[in-house]
């Protein structure tokens, strides 16, 4: 058997029982209304407050448009701006050194830098002056000088700066044969890319300085390497062969100069020595013929005496006799004599 449900009652309200609680459903609908506004409010001020506020960092300004329209320069420091998207702030980091690589990617910079996988040898494959095929590879480090134009005057101007770079390095290096780029060039290819690269950014008011453009690696293509190794191994030995011998020159020359230039000062020395003696002589000639001129006896005298004085010492020991003088031998000492003369030097 089944239970019967317990019977409905049905309930008769009156009149003022039924505006009693249409009155109280209407109280409570107009308050959660008036709770609905205050909470759209608040969240609109919330909103409105995050939006109006920004910051920029040290090393960037902040670029304020209204509705799109370029209104004014943030310097660094916290700053408010009209809410909900009707200011915007793009940050350009003026103060910081930006770098764009070319042939490659840096993943992750360190000690030992570790490279990106991809391939970047399109932009990196050029045609030289002298219908070579090399690869190059160059960083390029600039500065953002003036940020209105930076974001204004070019669309992309990222890109529109790494097109100006392979346009400037592919124009210079269309300019020089492979060995210079390989070699000696290197140095000189990258100052002309850099004043080209530069002068287009100015003539195209980017915004951008160039401070440095360093060509990081140039080689031939994969297939041709091997030979051109050898050729650059070669090229290194004759320019340190001829090094060599003009190291050797330097010291050669500078030698054999110096001593014919002392040869030429010897042979001056000897000839103004020579021709002073001579001078002396002729003048103690002429002083000695005027003195003879005045006592010719008495100057012929003294001449012979002087002379003999110089003469008889060089010729060892004598022993001057008279003619006449007899019985001599027993008074000499010839012993002592023969020792004289042996002692004697000519």
């Amino acid at each position: 058997m089944t239970q019967d449900a317990p019977p409905l009652h049905r309930v008769r309200l009156g009149n003022d029982e039924v505006s009693r609680v249409v009155d109280d459903l209407r109280t409570t609908f107009l308050r959660g209304r008036r709770w609905i506004w205050r909470a759209i409010v608040l969240i609109i001020g919330i909103a409105a407050l995050l939006t109006s506020y920004y910051q920029i960092e040290p090393e960037a300004v902040g670029m304020v448009t209204r509705f799109g329209r370029y209104v004014r320069t943030a310097n660094p420091g916290p700053h408010a701006k009209l809410p909900f998207g009707m200011e915007r702030v793009q940050k350009v980091p003026v103060e910081r050194q930006l770098k764009q690589e070319f042939g490659f990617r840096t993943k992750r910079a360190g000690i030992q830098s570790e490279l990106s996988k991809d391939d970047h040898t399109q932009e990196a494959i050029m045609l030289t002056g002298d219908l070579n095929v090399a690869t190059v590879e160059w960083i390029v480090q600039y500065k953002i000088a003036d940020p209105y134009k930076y974001l204004f005057n070019v669309r992309a101007v990222e890109d529109t700066f790494r097109l100006m770079n392979e346009a400037a390095m592919r124009q210079i290096v269309g300019d020089h044969n492979v060995t210079e780029l390989l070699t000696i060039g290197r140095e000189s290819i990258a100052g002309r890319a850099k004043d080209l690269l530069d002068e287009l950014c100015k003539r195209y008011e980017t915004g951008i300085v160039v401070q440095q453009l360093v060509l990081q690696d140039v080689d031939p293509p994969e297939p041709v390497r091997p030979s051109f190794n050898e050729v650059n191994q070669a090229i290194q030995e004759r320019e340190r062969a001829i090094n060599e011998a003009w190291a050797e020159y330097n010291q050669e020359i500078p030698r054999a100069g110096g001593r014919a230039e002392q040869s030429i000062q010897a042979a001056e020395g000897f000839a103004v020595e020579r021709v002073n003696r001579s001078m002396g002589d002729a003048q103690r000639f002429l002083a000695l013929q005027h003195e003879y001129a005045k006592a010719p006896e008495v100057t012929r005298t003294r001449i012979y005496l002087e002379t003999m004085t110089d003469v008889i010492p060089l010729a060892g020991k004598k022993l001057l006799i008279d003619d006449k003088t007899k019985g001599v031998l027993p008074l000499l000492d010839l012993g002592k004599a023969d020792n004289a003369k042996q002692d004697v030097k000519p």
